[in-house]
């Protein structure tokens, strides 16, 4: 797919999120951002798409909410008057104890990252085949993606991401006849959280491959090549340096 005049929704994400977005944009994309709380981060990324000529759209929406998808297609279309492309970011982290996991923390997980996937999807699919194709790219975890649990205290997380990549296959098989290619991506280590110290930072350096974290933009550009292959689909690539090969 050539991005030129194309239209992407982005659901979360941040420092991620907006380092895709400002390099689709520079690809010839406008973008539609969508955040739960960080509106700040929101404006400052589509003042960033703005200043590369593009359209930028920021929308509030807490996509646990069902309604939630569809509202904010709606509001992308009526805004920017297409939707080519979505790239669904939105997910809960968070590190609980096995006996502190509540239904609560288990629902949120799974209406955030998978069900809204979903519906997410269902709502941009109807544009996209009025457009005759479209790509959607899900966002998972190179230890899902992996197929083994690595580390304990994220249970809830873990099943989400393993179910992101099932919703993908199953996504891309559906609607490769519409010509909407399905993938996601698999971010190993990208970012360090804000909490690391150096010698848990150092150790993750030392269990990758490459030896370094990779950066936002290894993120941005494995999305742009999933947008603009015309023939992968079903696909979940790892961008992990290698991470999983230990």
């Amino acid at each position: 797919m050539e991005l030129t005049d194309r239209v992407v929704l982005i659901t979360g994400g941040r420092r991620i999120g907006a380092m895709v977005a400002t390099e689709l944009a520079r690809r010839g994309a406008d973008i539609a951002l969508v955040y739960r709380s960080s509106r700040r981060e929101a404006e400052e990324t589509a003042a960033a798409v703005r200043g590369l000529g593009r359209r930028a759209v920021v929308l509030q929406a807490d996509l646990r909410a069902p309604d939630a998808c569809d509202r904010i297609v709606d509001d992308t279309v009526g805004e920017l008057g297409r939707l080519d492309v979505l790239v669904h970011m939105a997910s809960i982290y968070q590190r609980r104890a096995f006996d502190e996991v509540t239904v609560a923390d288990w629902d949120a997980q799974l209406s955030v990252d998978v069900r809204s996937a979903w519906l997410c999807a269902r709502a941009a699919v109807p544009h996209m085949r009025r457009a005759r194709g479209g790509r959607i790219v899900n966002f998972a975890d190179w230890v899902a993606r992996s197929g083994r649990p690595r580390y304990q205290g994220y249970l809830p997380y873990y099943v989400a991401k393993a179910a992101v990549v099932a919703l993908t296959e199953a996504l891309a098989l559906e609607l490769a006849g519409d010509q909407i290619l399905v993938n996601a991506v698999a971010p190993g280590p990208i970012v360090a959280p804000e909490n690391l110290s150096d010698d848990e930072f150092a150790s993750v350096e030392r269990a990758t491959p490459l030896g370094r974290w990779g950066g936002e933009i290894e993120i941005a550009k494995a999305v742009a090549a999933l947008v603009e292959s015309d023939f992968i689909t079903g696909e979940t690539i790892r961008v992990d340096g290698g991470r999983h090969l230990k």
